[in-house]
């Protein structure tokens, strides 16, 4: 549906005017000389976009549309056109609930940013508001919240391989929800009942990994006072998460290899191997096939965990989600606080969609949950949130210009479109080189050039 514009003005030269020109930039328009006419017309059709009135109309003032509007439509935006230099009435009209104003005599071409402007915020008002109805509404992934294409496609994945037994890698940037994904796996799986295990590879110091996973038997170490299953055993019947298994010290993997082949695992200390039944999902936010170059993971247990694949999208790729994200956090710490906080203002959700979130979920996590412990309003303000977020400014690749002293030479093009699409990637070369269409050693090589050490940089 195309936007649509009722402009409210006792002159018909005036309706007509700018009726022609809104029509010339896409704007369908609907005009009445008769504050009252239109009015009643407002009330009866909800598809106007913005609503453009006059300050001084015969019969009721501007002021007064703007009053009576907010009460019959409070979502669409009114801009008031005021006398030049008629401060004091334009402040009024903002007071009854006027969105801007412009004064007389009308610049077509500031008017029209105006509209634009006002068109824009009723839209983010609008798509605040079916977020939030979007949130409280059943869904087949509670807590894997999105609606983008690129979440759609995971969400869709997950349902196809919940039942398989096969192991799952799961990867994607810090922040992105990997755990959650990996819930919704034992969720939607034949283990459900079975229980969920999980253990974060990069935490537990390298001489106690191996009795986590495997177990030990008594006396097997200095504190090994009585025997432990381990967590392969403990997860039976269930599900196994090894998160961060791109931490995993070099001497366990294979031990952990040979626990996958043979799904039996030797306690520490121990002379007979214990089977298990768990279901094994690994995550990380690493480059493995860097790591798997670079000797720092072997190849054979890559693929022995890789059976499946789960690639999560950062959060500056899934469009609206954002807001679908921050909605979610927002009631939740309000609910937990017992503050009256609905939702984010139009200004405050346009600010999140700009932002690129490096910190992903967890970012809007935090984020949110310091806005709504900041915030003395029903709604989330731009002031509410933290400062990278409201100062961000979009990075530009390529400089613009027409001065020929202003163009940078071909190479340097390459170079900063590579890194920007690095930076977009999180640092994840591999994910860099697949969208840039090239192999990662090219990529590598390139990265070398221009950084003697960049090549080598962490891979996620």
């Amino acid at each position: 549906m195309g936007r649509r514009a009722l402009i409210i003005d006792d002159d018909e030269a005036m309706c007509a005017w700018l009726s022609a020109d809104l029509r010339s930039r896409g704007v369908e328009a609907t005009t009445r000389t008769s504050p009252a006419e239109a009015l009643a017309l407002l009330e009866a059709d909800e598809g106007f976009d913005v609503i453009l009135t006059d300050l001084n109309m015969r019969g009721m003032d501007g002021i007064a549309v703007c009053g009576r509007a907010a009460e019959i439509r409070p979502d669409v935006p009114v801009v008031v056109i005021t006398a030049f230099g008629s401060i004091e009435t334009a402040v009024q009209a903002i007071r009854a609930g006027a969105y801007d104003y412009v004064t007389k005599p009308v610049d077509i071409e500031a008017l029209a940013l105006a509209l634009e402007r006002a068109i824009a915020h009723h839209a983010l008002k609008a798509e605040v508001r079916r977020l939030r109805r979007a949130v409280a509404g059943p869904g087949g992934f509670p807590d894997l919240i999105g609606r983008s294409a690129a979440m759609r496609g995971v969400q869709d994945l997950i349902e196809r391989i919940a039942d398989a037994d096969a192991t799952v890698l799961i990867t994607g940037e810090s922040g992105t929800g990997k755990e959650v994904v990996a819930k919704a796996l034992h969720a939607r799986s034949r283990r459900k009942e079975g229980p969920f295990v999980a253990i974060n590879c990069a935490a537990v110091p390298e001489s106690l990994i191996e009795s986590e996973l495997f177990g030990h038997v008594r006396g097997a170490f200095t504190d090994a006072r009585a025997a432990r299953s381990g967590l392969f055993v403990e997860a039976n019947g269930g599900t196994l998460l090894l998160d961060e298994i791109g931490e995993l010290p070099l001497a366990v993997q294979p031990k952990l290899l040979r626990a996958l082949q043979e799904r039996r695992v030797r306690p520490v200390g121990g002379s007979a191997e214990v089977p298990f039944d768990a279901r094994i999902v690994a995550a990380t936010n690493r480059d493995l096939d860097e790591a798997v170059e670079a000797r720092r993971f072997r190849e054979d247990l890559y693929y022995r965990i890789n059976v499946l694949h789960v690639e999560l999208p950062p959060v500056r790729a899934r469009g609206s989600d954002v807001l679908l994200l921050a909605q979610r956090f927002i009631e939740d710490f309000a609910t937990r606080w017992s503050k009256e906080v609905v939702g984010l203002s139009p200004a405050a959700a346009e600010r999140l969609l700009a932002y690129t979130w490096p910190g992903n979920v967890r970012e809007i996590q935090n984020g949110m949950e310091r806005a709504v412990a900041l915030t003395g309003y029903p709604e989330i303000t731009v002031e509410d949130l933290p400062a990278k977020i409201r100062e961000h400014r979009p990075s530009h690749v390529l400089v613009a210009g027409d001065d020929p002293s202003e163009l940078v030479p071909l190479e340097e093009v390459e170079r900063r479109y590579i890194l920007r699409v690095l930076e977009a990637a999180g640092g994840n070369k591999t994910l860099a080189a697949r969208i840039l269409g090239l192999d990662r050693k090219t990529l590598h090589r390139k990265l070398e050039r221009w950084e003697p050490g960049a090549g080598g940089a962490k891979g996620s």
